[in-house]
């Protein structure tokens, strides 16, 4: 890691929840909306080939992944004359896109807006905009209105302050995680 991106790193664990992480990534990535959510603690490699919009949440363990290391296997075969160069690809993530824990995100993607990627997801092609994708490799597995109609409308356990669940809020959750399996 350079001192570059190691600054980087700390400066951005400085900055608490992920709303002040995101707010930071302004002065870091390509560019950064407003409204962006990072729960991610390291800072991407070539940060500046990131772009992101209005209304995202990345979440933990994520992987924003804007090149490859295959060049450094390449170029030490034995008889190699001409050297590969480093790959470097842009990754483009339009607004209200959300990306659940532990996905990749590969270089050379750009996410439409109005997207679900679903957990431990990879994406290594462009994501059509309005869908939710899971997978490896990530493919179209719902459309994100409908995902809207059911959620708005369904009954679940709430947590009304967010990392603050009250004790009634708390049972209701063990109660419908018991209640559903009966």
């Amino acid at each position: 890691m350079t001192g570059k991106r190691l600054w980087q790193t700390i400066l951005l664990n400085l900055h608490r929840g992920s709303s002040a992480r995101g707010k930071y990534l302004k002065k870091v990535f390509a560019s950064c909306g407003d409204n962006v959510r990072f729960q991610v603690r390291v800072i991407p490699l070539y940060p500046e080939l990131i772009k992101l919009g209005n209304n995202i949440n990345i979440s933990t363990g994520v992987k924003l992944v804007t090149h490859d290391a295959i060049h450094m296997v390449y170029n030490k075969l034995p008889g190699i004359s001409k050297k590969l160069p480093e790959m470097a690809q842009c990754i483009d993530i339009k607004d209200n896109v959300f990306i659940g824990v532990n996905c990749t995100i590969l270089g050379n993607v750009q996410i439409g807006p109005n997207v679900i990627v679903s957990a431990n997801s990879l994406v290594n092609k462009d994501l059509e905009p309005g869908g939710i994708y899971g997978g490896v490799p990530a493919k179209k597995i719902g459309d994100f209105d409908d995902f809207w109609e059911k959620r708005k409308n369904k009954e679940y356990p709430r947590i009304i302050k967010n990392q603050a669940p009250t004790a009634e809020e708390i049972q209701a959750a063990w109660s419908s995680f018991y209640g559903s399996r009966e």
